[in-house]
């Protein structure tokens, strides 16, 4: 059935669309002369939600006493909110350590609550032949000003994807995002079961024993496991976390695992967790790091062993010369090298520190590529999970955190 329609376009029409020039310039003339915001409101908002960077001061430092650990609370400078965060996530600290500039990815511990405060909580623990690390723990004071990126990463719960009840495997600070989570749980903020079992050594290595067992006290939701590797003790599970304590302490039905520690655990564990016969994506880890010896991949070349690589690296009109170890990233050597490059998760996977390869050749370790696949093809690297094996010459986008 054909539709037919009537448009009226009279004189008068005609008159009023030739005077919408002048009756505009009117319009602007009578109006009072604001000055005009130069920011989008839109883009407030989401500055304030995902800032590059967040001015922190130390409020206050908590020291764990048999843990060689200490919590470093951050409030905002400006006594401003935090961004606001989603339990699991972490924060990236940038350090200046004896002219290298350096960043250090740090699960947050405290609850997202407390970001409407301005404070943000990360605890460090002192880490053998480290460097940051150690730093830290000597160094900063109540009262320094510390810079920090906006939260970052993705292990946190997720009820479109994960399962209702979660089994935690923690080792050390690992610990520190599972914390994270049972206030989040405890506050409101999430709703799902969380059974944490946590591994250490002794019952006096164990972080955050205390609030652990407060939080599982006060939310029915939470529960805590220690299980210790070196000692027995009543109270206690005693050995590692396999797939038969796992067993135990999982409920009926279906369950997603979190793994969050050292890379030995999670080498462990995975074989463990393989044996359970669980959906892989029920099964989630925090971030890897970077291997410590990378020579020891199959498909590494031999030849590249031992040896130190020049390397260009070009920012914008600047460009930088230095030199590279084989078996370091080729991000440590730029910090090293005091160039302010951008980085967050140093674990191949954000994509922070995303840099074009204008020649030369690096390796990058199969379990740290978290490269696109145009990225790989159009010879993009990410510089802190890849290990130069020739001369280099990179392009680094700028750091955000300055």
């Amino acid at each position: 059935m054909a539709m037919k329609f009537k448009v009226n376009s009279g004189a008068a029409d005609l008159k009023k669309f030739a005077g919408l020039i002048t009756n505009r310039e009117a319009a602007i003339r009578k109006a009072k002369a604001n000055d005009i915001n130069p920011t989008f409101r839109i883009n407030e908002i989401a500055k304030k939600f995902h800032p590059d960077f967040q001015k922190m001061v130390i409020s206050e430092i908590i020291v764990h006493e048999g843990a060689d650990a200490k919590t470093f609370v951050f409030k905002k400078a400006d006594s401003s909110e935090a961004a606001f965060f989603r339990a699991g996530q972490y924060v990236s600290v940038l350090l200046k350590i004896n002219g290298s500039l350096v960043t250090r990815p740090y699960s947050i511990c405290s609850s997202p609550l407390e970001a409407k405060q301005g404070i943000v909580k990360i605890t460090v623990r002192n880490v053998k032949d480290g460097f940051a690390a150690p730093y830290m723990l000597e160094n900063f004071k109540v009262g320094d000003e510390v810079i920090i990126s906006g939260p970052e990463g993705t292990f946190y719960y997720e009820e479109l994807r994960d399962a209702e009840n979660v089994i935690a495997i923690a080792g050390g600070s690992g610990i520190t995002p599972f914390l994270s989570m049972a206030y989040a749980i405890r506050d409101g903020l999430e709703d799902f079961n969380l059974t944490i079992l946590f591994g250490s050594r002794t019952e006096e290595n164990i972080l955050f024993k205390k609030e652990l067992d407060e939080v599982a006290a006060e939310c029915g939701k939470v529960k805590v496991v220690h299980v210790l590797s070196d000692e027995k003790k009543k109270g206690f599970e005693n050995g590692f976390i396999n797939a038969k304590l796992i067993k135990k302490y999982a409920p009926e039905g279906g369950y997603s695992i979190f793994m969050c520690g050292p890379e030995a655990m999670y080498r462990f564990a995975e074989k463990e967790i393989e044996s359970l016969g669980i959906e892989r994506k029920f099964v989630r880890r925090e971030l890897l790091g970077v291997t410590k010896n990378v020579a020891s991949f199959e498909d590494y070349p031999e030849e590249a062993a031992g040896k130190a690589f020049d390397v260009t690296v070009i920012i914008g009109e600047s460009e930088y010369k230095f030199k590279a170890n084989a078996d370091e990233p080729v991000l440590a050597a730029i910090e090293k090298a005091g160039i302010p490059a951008p980085s967050r998760c140093r674990s191949g996977e954000c994509g922070w520190c995303r840099s074009k390869l204008v020649s030369g050749e690096a390796y990058t370790p199969k379990e740290n590529d978290g490269r696109r696949f145009t990225d790989i093809e159009c010879g993009y690297i990410h510089p802190c999970a890849a290990f130069p094996l020739s001369d280099l010459v990179i392009e680094v986008p700028g750091s955000y955190m300055k």
